[in-house]
């Protein structure tokens, strides 16, 4: 795992394709039948991409307070972002774009110093070769009930087909590795249609470090990645290892004009606040209109978001997770020395901040923002058992933020906390 994969927080997940023209569901709108192939592929000839601007992204992705991004380079519809010259189905060659998406948006990413991640779908429903094999190689009782754009609805498999697909993969991820500058991260999906044997893997993994030793791939690999990436639900426990929380700014991926169930930037800030309290990063999606424009509520959500972030930056940035939730339910982070211990105030509290089991003194208690001083008390405690009192930190309404609140408590140690159950007191 690289370091700056930890350390970075925030990426933006960009979901743009032809699917915007209609505003219909990336491609699951066909595969799910809730419209032909053949009216979802219409929509090639109105894909125009007139008003995209790469760099007008790349700074809206850089004011988020973002430090990557990540691209549908082709969803499971098989439509190509870049001049692939594996297929015909792209971008450049089939919608009056006529332009390499890809191109400009990885140059614009990298000139504001944002990480480039690319998303890449394992899976292809167009591509004639993709529906040869079954999952594991193992037919169902039913073949004809199979989804005839991921399986063979004959029931006859067809292994050299499947080799030629793999070639294909291989051959359009090659394209992007190399000819589009470094590529920080691979963003997979729709591994789950074949096995790991079917993928080859791992030695399929090992080609991809052989081209960017560096590379950093999500866990949509057959259990070959390098992070977990749970989706639109937010971890109640904290997956193990590096991790990143995938979420939309309203319910849909790409663009959809009927979509307005819009998550508040309040609701946002504390969904990141989350994810960072649990040691991971947060990948929040936007998806541009067909033109290339983004929608003015996406936008809002993103510069208030990165508004929030640079009041804090000290909160997010070069910070661990923080203390267990059974210490303080808000949430918080942890300097690298852990001296310091930054705790989220969502609400206005009626009665002060309450913090559990902390055993050294507090040096000196503050909000953040404002770097306006805080004072605190401590109720009960045993300290000749070792058992530390309850610490209550005088967080008044005129002190918050409009949006999350952070505590800065800072002390001359290490922190240190009580994790026992307490004990009868036997003397005094």
């Amino acid at each position: 795992m690289q370091k700056w994969f930890e350390e970075a927080k925030l990426g933006i997940f960009i979901h743009y394709g032809i699917y915007a023209v209609d505003g219909v569901a990336e491609s699951w709108s066909f595969y799910n039948g809730r419209l032909s192939y053949e009216d979802y592929m219409k929509q090639l000839d109105g894909f125009t991409a007139s008003r995209f601007d790469a760099e007008r992204w790349a700074e809206l992705i850089e004011r988020s307070g973002a430090k990557y991004a990540v691209l549908t380079t082709k969803h499971h519809d098989g439509v190509a972002l870049w001049d692939t010259k594996q297929s015909e189905l792209s971008v450049v060659k089939k919608t009056p774009a006529g332009k390499d998406l890809v191109r400009e948006y990885a140059d614009a990413i990298r000139g504001r110093g944002i990480r480039c991640g690319l998303y890449y779908s394992l899976i292809d429903w167009s591509h004639p070769d993709y529906p040869s094999v079954f999952e594991g190689g193992r037919a169902p009782d039913d073949p004809s009930a199979a989804n005839r754009f991921s399986s063979p609805a004959d029931g006859v498999q067809r292994p050299q087909a499947w080799e030629r697909f793999l070639a294909f993969n291989d051959a359009q991820l090659r394209e992007l590795l190399t000819d589009y500058g470094p590529v920080d991260l691979l963003w997979f999906d729709g591994d789950w249609e074949r096995s790991a044997e079917q993928w080859g893997l791992p030695e399929f993994k090992q080609r991809l470090l052989e081209l960017r030793p560096e590379l950093i791939v999500n866990s949509r690999l057959q259990g070959h990645g390098d992070y977990k990436t749970p989706e639109q639900g937010l971890p109640i426990t904290r997956p193990e290892g590096p991790w990143e929380f995938c979420t939309t700014i309203n319910t849909s991926w790409g663009y959809v004009p009927t979509d307005c169930k819009y998550k508040s930037l309040g609701q946002i800030i504390r969904m990141f606040c989350d994810c960072i309290a649990m040691g991971g990063n947060m990948l929040l999606n936007i998806g541009p209109r067909e033109d290339g424009t983004i929608d003015e509520r996406q936008e809002a959500v993103l510069l208030g978001l990165g508004g929030w972030i640079r009041d804090h930056e000290e909160a997010v940035f070069g910070t661990g997770e923080g203390v267990m939730t059974r210490y303080y339910p808000g949430g918080s982070t942890l300097s690298a020395d852990r001296r310091t211990l930054y705790l989220f105030v969502r609400d206005t509290p009626k009665e002060g901040v309450c913090l559990k089991g902390l055993c050294n003194p507090i040096r000196r208690a503050s909000v953040l923002h404002s770097g306006q001083e805080l004072e605190w008390d401590i109720h009960g405690g045993v300290p000749w058992f070792d058992i530390p009192g309850t610490t209550w930190i005088g967080l008044k309404p005129e002190h918050t933020h409009e949006q999350v609140t952070v505590i800065k408590l800072e002390f001359d140690e290490e922190i240190d906390l009580y994790g026992g159950s307490g004990a009868v007191v036997t003397h005094n």
